[in-house]
């Protein structure tokens, strides 16, 4: 192009009035045809006076517009002799193909390949990002029946939390804008110290406590700390797919265990090969709900002591049980400090919080912290400032009394709904803690497909997780659905249940 005509190029497409700044519109334009190369290097660009004089605009927004292209180097300027497009075509890399035209190649050595362009979108992932890909079980709903793991977020008593965040704010300590200290803020350890010794008798210091972004993030860094890429870590299968993908991209070498009903249940062949790391739900399997028993609790933590392995106790579901106390931790039985005890506010609270913590062992404490700061770079103070004092003041375990009984009451309505409409056709697990239930799919010749009932249930606006996507190993699989409960209106669940119930005798055949 030359500069002659490009007023006339420039005028056929800034588009006056379309709400887009004209600024906006020329200096992106400008950048588009030296990018092009309509403008090629060293042609002379009009004046400010007169390129602004024939689109009809302010002199001062073409000499703003020439000022940032000399920034960003795409034009130069010297008082006296104009504005000039620079040359800033980069050399051609050994290896790539030469176009007509086009930049200036770099000597060849003898014997080198030619490689095809770079093409993003044919750029394919690697092994471990295919892999992670493939098999996340996240899902793009996060809200409504029946999503599991879920809690009635509607219910979190926000006036509360409003009230103490804004004094806070009023208050501003500028330490609580900036990163967190190793291990998190100060307060917030002491009072999850109290609250865990006295609700789930584990035994900790506030300095063995780690703050993290959740159960995702502190799996990551006991796996990042405790082991090495290639050692062996036994997962329950059933198990929580978040977490199995955390491992999946650790490099470890994951070992499926299937689980009974005492828990985790390791065969001869197992304990043959003992692991580096084990990740167990004792408090409330999850997806299946059984709890462990203190009798395999202790086999455990013996076979841990004596073959010098890691257990990682996630905490799952502890707080909400129906119809009898929570239990105690695992790492509360734990005396030779092997236990990595994880948790979070996630169900307790609120998803999006966005806290979880650590409790390590004493010796651990300060890798761990120090280790914590130096990968994630932890902020949220402020956040967590608030947090503490909402615990200390009595609100998180009178949240925590007022959402039991009221999960316990739709856990109820959804058992009903099931008896009304199954009877015992279609059994029900692990719905006696957490938040959701499994129903079990009748055992049909080739198994029921869960996963087309999913399907068939997301049609109906309704979300239920299929059991068989949460199994490492398919010959162990079973055929069920996750039903979440907890963030459905009590006057939702009988009607939301209905249109499952459709799906499922659509997909499955009628039954009952």
């Amino acid at each position: 192009m030359r500069a002659s005509v490009l007023s006339d190029w420039l005028a056929q497409r800034l588009e006056r009035g379309n709400g887009q700044p004209v600024y906006r519109q020329l200096h992106r334009l400008l950048q588009q045809a030296i990018l092009s190369r309509e403008l090629p290097a060293g042609t002379k660009v009009p004046s400010s006076r007169l390129l602004a004089n024939e689109l009809g605009i302010a002199r001062n927004t073409v000499t703003q517009v020439y000022e940032q292209l000399v920034l960003e180097g795409y034009v130069t300027s010297g008082t006296g002799r104009g504005t000039f497009v620079a040359d800033s075509a980069p050399d051609e890399i050994v290896g790539a193909p030469e176009t007509a035209g086009g930049p200036r190649a770099l000597p060849e050595p003898p014997g080198a390949q030619r490689v095809q362009p770079f093409q993003p979108a044919a750029r394919a992932l690697s092994a471990r990002g295919a892999r992670l890909v493939a098999g996340a079980g996240v899902s793009k709903r996060q809200w409504g029946a029946f999503m599991p793991g879920v809690p009635d977020v509607s219910r979190f008593p926000a006036q509360v939390w409003n009230r103490i965040s804004s004094k806070y704010w009023r208050r501003l300590r500028p330490e609580l804008l900036t990163y967190a200290p190793g291990g998190g803020l100060a307060l917030l350890r002491h009072v999850l110290a109290d609250y865990l010794r006295t609700s789930r008798s584990v035994r900790c210091t506030p300095e063995q406590i780690i703050v993290t972004t959740g159960i995702h993030q502190s799996v990551d860094l006991a796996v990042r700390l405790l082991s090495d890429p290639g050692d062996a870590i036994w997962t329950e299968d059933p198990c929580y797919w978040g977490v199995r993908s955390v491992l999946h991209v650790s490099g470890l070498r994951s070992r499926p265990i299937g689980v009974d009903a005492e828990g985790i249940a390791p065969s001869p062949d197992d304990l043959a090969n003992p692991p580096k790391l084990m990740l167990v739900t004792p408090s409330h399997q999850y997806p299946l709900g059984m709890v462990m028993t203190l009798a395999r609790r202790r086999m455990l933590l013996e076979y841990a002591r004596q073959h010098q392995c890691w257990i990682i106790e996630d905490d799952y579901d502890s707080e909400f049980r129906y119809g009898s106390r929570p239990l105690a931790s695992l790492q509360g039985l734990d005396t030779a400090g092997q236990v990595i005890y994880v948790g979070s506010f996630g169900k307790t609270l609120f998803p999006g919080l966005r806290v979880g913590y650590l409790v390590v062992p004493e010796a651990l404490a300060e890798s761990f912290a120090t280790a914590s700061a130096e990968l994630y770079r932890e902020g949220q103070l402020l956040q967590q400032a608030v947090l503490a004092e909402f615990i200390a003041e009595g609100h998180f375990t009178s949240h925590i009394r007022k959402m039991r009984t009221l999960y316990g009451q739709r856990r109820q309505n959804l058992l009903d709904a099931v008896a009304r409409r199954y009877g015992d056709a279609l059994p029900t697990v692990g719905g006696d803690a957490g938040l959701h239930l499994v129903l079990q799919l009748p055992q049909l010749p080739g198994g029921a497909d869960d996963r087309k009932v999913a399907a068939a249930a997301l049609e109906r606006n309704i979300v239920v997780r299929p059991l068989s996507g949460y199994y490492a190993q398919p010959a162990r699989s079973a055929s069920g659905l996750l039903i979440g409960y907890a963030c459905v209106p009590d006057e939702e669940i009988v009607p939301s249940f209905e249109l499952l119930a459709e799906a499922i005798d659509e997909t499955v055949g009628r039954v009952g």
